[in-house]
């Protein structure tokens, strides 16, 4: 006899959370609950779930990925700095921001998987890299992106529109949504996906069965660098001046975000639903604190004990397992 999975996954249990936090916040604050506060949520929401989508794949192979937040905000910064001072069309701009992202991360997979470098320590140089690169493109002068009203802002429309009643609409959350179900079906039906949970559950018996484990690791890391480069594009939509030498800690939030939706911390599982719902979790916190009188010190300690409490989950059904 089969024994039956239990429905109380820890992505549901998250999705509980998340909805729970939502209605608390709200109850307690009557600001929380206006739709200009979540318009504001969802804008910040996108770059940190962009982010926590990519970082998932290094996570489950046991890996890390810490120069996504700095990474971000250079990618962001040599974009706008090329639509400002040499008119480049808006779109290439965005498309060689994706790729100075997919650059880094296969840079960060060839330290790791060929060179033999810790993730933490490869990652942490290009993280140190990425944050002063962005300076030095830009003479450490802040960069703005087209606004909405410019003819050359309309990638703003990717994540928000207005309609005609003046009404915005999130339109950022359905894209979100869309690759949260593409990157999921990778993970859970492709060979990449596969491979990728094998090297984290066992590096070894993975090389054993005849698996590329160097390719593969590779490509987990670039995968990352592709949405650190998405991320950097909602980030540029939503703020309206980029600042060099900024994006540090931001990548530990994705991070978290994907350890509280279910990633093992010390790789071989997890989901990108389980990561996308962790986002938000950490999201609804950061954003939500506040509206209840909590201040930016108080917040960091909630969210850490948060953390904690996802990690000890992911140690007590590991010992369960066995």
């Amino acid at each position: 006899m089969t024994k039956k999975k239990s429905i109380f996954t820890q992505e549901v249990i998250v999705g509980i959370v998340l909805v729970a936090l939502y209605l608390l916040f709200r109850t307690i604050s009557a600001d929380f609950g206006k739709y200009t506060t979540f318009l504001s949520m969802m804008d910040i929401s996108y770059y940190y779930a962009l982010m926590a989508i990519g970082v998932a794949f290094p996570l489950i192979t046991g890996g890390v990925d810490l120069s996504i937040g700095t990474g971000m905000i250079c990618y962001a910064l040599a974009g706008g700095f090329l639509i400002r001072q040499y008119g480049c069309p808006t779109g290439l701009a965005m498309l060689i921001s994706i790729l100075f992202g997919v650059a880094i991360g296969l840079a960060n997979g060839i330290f790791i998987s060929l060179m033999g470098l810790p993730p933490f320590l490869a990652t942490l140089c290009t993280c140190m890299i990425t944050r002063g690169l962005g300076s030095v493109v830009t003479g450490s002068f802040a960069v703005p992106w087209p606004t909405a009203k410019q003819d050359n802002g309309w990638f703003h429309s990717i994540f928000k529109i207005t309609l005609e009643n003046k009404t915005k609409l999130p339109l950022g959350l359905v894209w979100i949504i869309l690759l949260m179900l593409v990157m999921q079906f990778v993970l859970a039906h492709t060979k990449f996906g596969r491979y990728t949970i094998a090297i984290g559950s066992n590096k070894e018996a993975a090389m054993l069965s005849g698996i590329n484990v160097k390719f593969y690791h590779i490509m987990v890391y670039v995968v990352s660098g592709l949405f650190a480069g998405l991320a950097s594009i909602a980030y540029a939509a939503v703020i309206k001046t980029v600042q060099p030498g900024t994006g540090a800690g931001m990548e530990l939030d994705a991070i978290g975000g994907a350890i509280v939706g279910g990633v093992s911390a010390s790789g071989g599982y997890g989901t990108i639903y389980g990561t996308v719902i962790g986002a938000y979790v950490i999201i609804f916190l950061k954003q939500g604190l506040p509206y209840i009188g909590f201040n930016a010190n108080m917040q960091q300690i909630i969210t850490g004990f948060v953390l904690i409490g996802a990690v000890a989950i992911d140690i007590v059904k590991r010992k369960v397992i066995k």
